[in-house]
């Protein structure tokens, strides 16, 4: 199968996205953060985000390998993948905190929200939902101030190598001006992510400096701190 064929077949996407409210606290952010400011949100599959915080004035855009598929396409795909996790949550509980969320029945209303805002918006303002496939993205050099990046760097380590991840942070900053928030610091068995203090080192020598940060956030066990990238 050749790679744009990959990027076409939507059975090998997952959408499920995160509300708003659930960034603000994964990384750490208040909504006088956001003003004046230009967000790249990636990879931002069905989160809301990008469709809130564009109401409140800021500068956001969106970017994930889903938006090479038909918003519509993607909507009832998203749909379908929240019922699917849903359902097989039962069998994986012990491995979340139930405080954020107090039930599988309250976190399935929170992705559908979530799915539901971002996808009137995408239909609204699609210019602001950008198809990319990491680790290149199709942005100029510092077009963003701040990079937001959740639940997919570091989770998927048993499928994406190092050099994988040390090339999408550096396209990261390539495209971002001030700094990257990345959430969470585990992978998908709730431990830290083996390459992290290796990576940390040379994104040091690279000029970076870092701070693993906590959070007020926390469902996936262990998932409770994010790592800031300041380019200096």
């Amino acid at each position: 199968m050749s790679k744009a064929e990959m990027k076409l077949d939507l059975s090998r996407i997952v959408l499920i996205g995160r509300t708003f409210d659930e960034y603000m606290a994964m990384f750490n952010l208040s909504k006088e953060d956001l003003l004046g400011c230009r967000v790249l949100d990636c990879p931002a599959g069905g989160c809301s985000f990008t469709a809130i915080a564009s109401q409140l004035g800021a500068d956001v855009t969106a970017t994930d390998i889903a938006y090479y598929h038909d918003f519509s396409q993607l909507e009832e795909k998203g749909f379908q993948d929240i019922e699917h996790v849903i359902e097989h949550m039962e069998n994986a509980k012990g491995n979340f905190l139930w405080d954020y969320f107090k039930s599988s029945d309250e976190l399935k209303k929170h992705r559908i929200q979530a799915l539901t805002d971002c996808a009137a918006d995408m239909k609204s303002s699609p210019n602001r939902y950008v198809p990319a496939e990491l680790p290149t993205l199709p942005f100029h050099d510092n077009q963003f101030d701040l990079t937001l990046s959740a639940h997919f760097l570091f989770m998927y380590a048993d499928r994406l190598d190092y050099n994988f991840h040390l090339d999408t942070i550096r396209e990261l900053l390539r495209v971002t001006t001030q700094e990257i928030r990345i959430f969470p610091l585990i992978d998908l068995s709730c431990k830290r992510y083996e390459h992290l203090d290796r990576l940390i080192e040379d994104l040091h020598r690279q000029g970076c400096s870092t701070e693993e940060i906590i959070v007020p956030y926390e469902f996936q066990k262990g998932a409770n701190s994010m790592l800031r990238i300041c380019k200096n």
